[in-house]
């Protein structure tokens, strides 16, 4: 056991006793630790429940034969932390989350691990952690949110985002409001749609580290409970197997992710995420490599905000292997993949009928024959920047248009709120990405504000800044390279026509490459917005958006 160089032998004397000022038993000390990674804390409300899914993981593990032991990994609300400061750390966070967790880990050399997650952050942090550690692990997330109803139809968190807009454009009242600010978010869990949270942790299933149902059972169904206590047991398996994370973290496992992520039409998130992921597992994962799977991955599912089924429709639908299932039925997935389960991705899926068609689409008769992400290149994004295509309106998928340019999202915030931006305008918000913002605001005020004025369908929006997994509309992030580092982005002025075309993955600025080579020799690069602190810190090291903005030594 890996955990022998911490409790067993004459030199590791002084370590027992301290097993011995915990209250561990001898019998304890001779079973494999395991560490349960519990991201509890009672300011995000995907976590509020996480206390009673950790106690359901140490009893499983107990019962399988382990010594299960907690310990603490942070989590931010996006929700909370939208449109201020806070949102500057949100990204940041995964990688602490990752760096913590590998130290707490490593350092008391635990046998196995047990993640237990929720929301956007964390759950990637936990992986990056998984795979740099590679000991037998297993995901067990706290589960989403039940929709809220108003006026007896289904509403989540964009709803009440995209309420404020309408009352900014005189369209709800100030009760109407508030009647969402009470009804939408009616549960504990990861907000109803299929945001970053819920995205996320859907492809821990599709990716082989969680169980069946991981993404998807709601966090107030007594089911995630015998989910928890079945995870428990299931590491002490994998243990037995010595079936490890970069065992399951394949090239070919981030392609099946890849597949499910375009057929579920997952957050623009994932394409920060999932590469960050991959670069701890030794596997490089490229926005082109995104639209090769896209362009062959059918879209069947239209969760919010992209449609009007949420996740609990998901799960009543057989979840997401049962997105698999349709999946397979064409051979697009690679199924002889070993997962935390201790079987094939073959045999997990196997038998897991579709029964929705209205949530899940058959795959003769998907929304659209590519998938949910598109990521988009030209002069205005050389290195790549990235839309939720399925979120998209028919309308918006071709457009140009002037841009109306800002170097913050308050600034765009404001324009918009205040009547500025009319039907054809491309609004660019710049100076927000991985080092400029520094941290890669989400930008959901912005595009819930465009949606909610009445905008959604003759607007569209660009930022080297990022969106929240609630977005939609033709908002496209991840602008690469960013304009804190001169990226074209920068040279965009005010007036310049801006072209996108979703179909063929483009975004340009029609001006030549000569003005555009005068422009590049006048650009000043502006002086960092944070000189201190841990933001400071990152903004030195972090990479740009089509790297996933992993950092770089």
């Amino acid at each position: 056991m890996k955990s022998d160089n911490v409790r067993k032998g004459m030199q590791q004397g002084p370590h027992r006793s301290l097993f011995n000022a915990l209250g561990h038993t001898e019998e304890e000390m001779n079973k494999p630790l395991v560490g349960i990674v519990s991201s509890y804390n009672e300011i995000v409300p995907g976590h509020m429940n996480l206390d009673k899914i950790v106690d359901a993981v140490k009893l499983g593990v107990a019962m399988a034969g382990g010594t299960p032991v907690v310990f603490p990994a942070i989590a931010v609300c996006d929700g909370i932390a939208m449109g201020h400061e806070g949102m500057k750390y949100s990204l940041a966070t995964r990688e602490l989350i990752a760096d913590s967790t590998e130290s707490m880990a490593l350092a008391h050399q635990f046998d196995a691990l047990v993640m237990v997650p929720n929301c956007d952050k964390n759950v990637p942090g936990l992986l990056m952690a998984a795979a740099r550690v590679n000991v037998p692990t297993v995901f067990v997330s706290g589960g989403p949110m039940l929709a809220g109803r108003v006026k007896g139809e289904k509403r989540s968190l964009s709803s009440m985002f995209e309420a404020i807009g309408a009352f900014s454009a005189g369209t709800m009242t100030e009760e109407e409001v508030t009647e969402f600010e009470n009804k939408v978010c009616p549960t504990c869990g990861s907000c109803s749609g299929m945001y970053t949270a819920n995205s996320m942790n859907c492809l821990t299933e599709a990716i082989g580290m969680g169980l069946k149902g991981n993404g998807t059972i709601p966090a107030v169904y007594s089911e995630r409970i015998k989910l928890a206590k079945h995870a428990g047991m299931k590491v002490m398996e994998l243990y037995e197997k010595n079936i490890r994370p970069r065992d399951i973290l394949t090239e070919k496992a981030f392609m099946n992710a890849l597949t499910v992520d375009m057929a579920l039409g997952c957050s623009t998130n994932s394409m920060l995420h999932l590469p960050a992921i991959a670069h701890e597992a030794g596997v490089k994962l490229t926005l082109d490599l995104a639209n090769e799977v896209s362009e062959k991955t059918p879209n069947l599912c239209h969760l919010a905000p992209a449609g009007y089924t949420y996740m609990e429709d998901l799960n009543e639908a057989g979840g997401v292997y049962a997105v698999m299932n349709e999946l397979n039925k064409k051979g697009l997935l690679y199924t002889d993949l070993i997962t935390a389960t201790g079987k094939t991705v073959g045999e997990n899926i196997d038998g897991c009928v579709n029964k929705d068609p209205d949530t899940i689409r058959p795959i003769d008769n998907p929304y659209s024959e590519t998938g949910g992400l598109a990521a988009l290149k030209g002069n205005l994004a050389p290195n790549g920047s990235i839309v939720k295509r399925s979120a998209v309106c028919d309308e918006m998928l071709v457009h140009e248009g002037p841009a109306r340019v800002f170097d913050c999202e308050e600034d765009a915030i404001a324009a918009i709120k205040g009547g500025k931006i009319v039907p054809g305008d491309v609004v660019v918000i710049r100076y927000e990405g991985p080092k400029g913002g520094p941290g890669m605001r989400e930008m959901l005020n912005p595009t819930s504000a465009i949606a909610g004025m009445g905008l959604g369908e003759s607007v569209a929006l660009i930022t080297d800044g990022r969106f929240s997994g609630a977005s939609r509309g033709a908002s496209i992030g991840h602008v690469s390279p960013e304009a804190a580092v001169g990226g074209p982005i920068a040279l965009v002025k005010e007036g310049d026509i801006i072209k996108i075309n979703i179909n063929e993955n483009t975004l340009d600025m029609i001006v030549s490459e000569e003005e555009l080579e005068e422009r590049r020799k006048a650009w000043i690069p502006r002086e960092p917005k944070i000189t201190t602190g841990y933001l400071r810190r990152y903004s030195k090291m972090v990479t740009s958006g089509d790297r996933g903005a992993v950092l770089d030594f």
